[in-house]
């Protein structure tokens, strides 16, 4: 029950503060898109609002829990793995059924190419958060085996990696920094390994609130005496980013805030199991992904009307009129996603109970890779890349991708039939040697 609080609680953070980060204004017929927490200041609220190491610490613990079950049970990491994928790729489907066509409609309707390429490029950015959980999930079974070898111990060179990794970015080497995409999500999902193995059960709140201090000074230090920035997610024109790709300060952040998780782990308990919560949770939980993918989509459709539509802008952000016309513009985008994930939460919540025998390592392996190719293509080229070339063009660089996702799906998820050999002395064998 926390776990889901936790993960869906962060999902719904991440929605919301993305329905509100956006600033638009136009100039033309192009829409320009700022940042309201690039205000002075507003890198503040991301320490408690970059919520991401929570969602793998989350997703971690359940990983290890659902592959504890699986093992016992007598299952074998292949056939668990096909289950993880059908969970998190087949919901994509949807997604790039309706956005692979969508561009070229909107263009044959008059819709100026600027905006489509802004909306096209920005809904699939985030399929990256899907291509590292494939990767969690692929780890998973070597994650458990090493954290029962060696405990808390499996961190250390994680951790120590990573700050290499990012002393030699700073150092002028700034693509070996994406090593750290691997290093830094890596060891936030080993602490949730070992929070499911029941490692965190008796810190007590006075212990898990030193750590959750600890972790808060760390991060301090790393922005006031290092070469970080103060703000935990990526801003526009910023020279650094923390979180594109990760750096050493997410994971003090995660310490802190997960070292503030359990020393109020009580009174949470008590809030998730309460009854309108419990109730929530039923229904957002097994949808988290759906909410997540579409979230965006539903920004689009806001954005498109106040825009496209009334020929409006943001406010100003923070000011009066922003502030007052929040909750009208979140109850809003509200409504979009509800639609979609009715439409479309299905998949997700169907994937989950998907066949998990007769899986083919090489295949679950091989498909897991090229779905995971796939989706890191969509995320960095979007659904639209050369709206100015053509309608053919519009779709063919993001079909490749999309084709990618499909076959390493079908690769992952299709049932290879056991071959079994007869034992002598059995009908069957002597059968087989007739034959």
């Amino acid at each position: 029950m926390l776990l889901d609080l936790i993960r869906s609680g962060a999902i719904a953070l991440v929605v919301v503060q993305h329905w509100l980060m956006p600033v638009i204004t136009r100039d033309g017929d192009a829409l320009v898109a700022g940042n309201a927490l690039a205000a002075p200041g507003a890198w503040v609220w991301t320490w408690a609002g970059q919520v991401m190491p929570l969602v793998f610490f989350a997703s971690g613990a359940a990983g290890a829990i659902s592959w504890a079950r699986t093992r016992d049970r007598g299952g074998d990491a292949a056939g668990w793995l096909v289950g993880r994928v059908h969970r998190l790729v087949l919901p994509v489907a949807a997604l790039v059924v309706v956005w692979l066509p969508l561009p070229v409609l909107l263009l044959a309707l008059g819709v100026p190419g600027q905006p489509v390429h802004l909306a096209a490029s920005t809904v699939p950015q985030l399929l990256w958060f899907l291509v590292v959980q494939l990767v969690l999930v692929a780890l998973t079974p070597l994650t458990v085996a090493l954290h029962r070898r060696f405990g808390l111990a499996v961190l250390v060179p994680l951790v120590v990696g990573a700050a290499a990794i990012d002393a030699l970015r700073f150092a002028g080497v700034p693509l070996v920094g994406y090593l750290n995409a691997v290093l830094v999500w890596v060891a936030v999902h080993q602490v949730g390994v070992a929070y499911a193995d029941g490692r965190f059960a008796t810190p007590g709140r006075r212990g898990a609130a030193l750590v959750g201090f600890t972790g808060l000074a760390a991060t301090a230090a790393l922005v006031g005496f290092g070469p970080y920035p103060a703000s935990m997610i990526g801003m526009p024109g910023a020279p650094v980013s923390n979180m594109s790709p990760p750096t050493l300060c997410l994971v003090t952040l995660a310490i802190a805030q997960l070292g503030l998780l359990l020393a109020l782990r009580p009174a949470l308990v008590r809030f998730a199991s309460s009854r309108p919560v419990a109730a929530g949770l039923a229904v957002l939980a097994p949808r988290t992904m759906t909410v997540f993918l579409w979230h965006m989509s539903a920004l689009v459709v806001g954005v498109g009307v106040l825009t496209l539509g009334f020929g409006s802008h943001t406010p100003d952000p923070f000011g009066p009129v922003w502030l007052a016309g929040a909750p009208l513009w979140i109850a809003g985008l509200l409504v979009v996603l509800v639609v979609l994930v009715r439409a479309f939460g299905s998949l997700e919540t169907r994937s989950a109970a998907a066949a998990r025998r007769g899986a083919s390592p090489a295949a679950v392996y091989a498909g897991l890779v090229l779905a995971a190719a796939g989706m890191l293509g969509l995320a960095a080229r979007g659904f639209a890349p050369h709206v100015d070339a053509g309608l053919l063009a519009v779709v063919a660089e993001p079909a490749a991708w999309s084709a990618l996702v499909a076959v390493g799906y079908l690769l992952a998820t299709r049932p290879f039939p056991r071959v079994t050999v007869p034992r002598a002395g059995t009908p069957a064998s002597r059968r087989a040697a007739r034959a």
